[in-house]
């Protein structure tokens, strides 16, 4: 059986620290960082992975899905002085 592939949007920051953090919005909790943007990638597939699987046991996690979970538009990037 073929497995199908889904799709997730992935915000990706730098800290103050310069590690590069990466949430995944549709998957609340699924958070993970890097000193890379190529290990932060592999991380973050790996995040994903572990969040899906949770789903298919975990009840509360499910319920956490259904009340949390968000598909964020993006529109932008602005830097506004005060």
């Amino acid at each position: 059986m073929i497995k199908e592939k889904q799709q997730f949007k992935v915000i990706i920051e730098q800290d103050a620290d310069g590690l590069f953090v990466a949430s995944v919005p549709s998957l609340p909790g699924c958070h993970t960082q890097a000193k890379t943007i190529a290990e932060l990638k592999k991380r973050v597939r790996e995040a994903i992975s572990l969040c899906l699987e949770v789903a298919q046991t975990d009840p509360q996690y499910r319920k956490k899905l259904e009340l949390f979970a968000y598909e964020p538009n993006f529109l932008g990037l602005d830097l506004v002085t005060v």
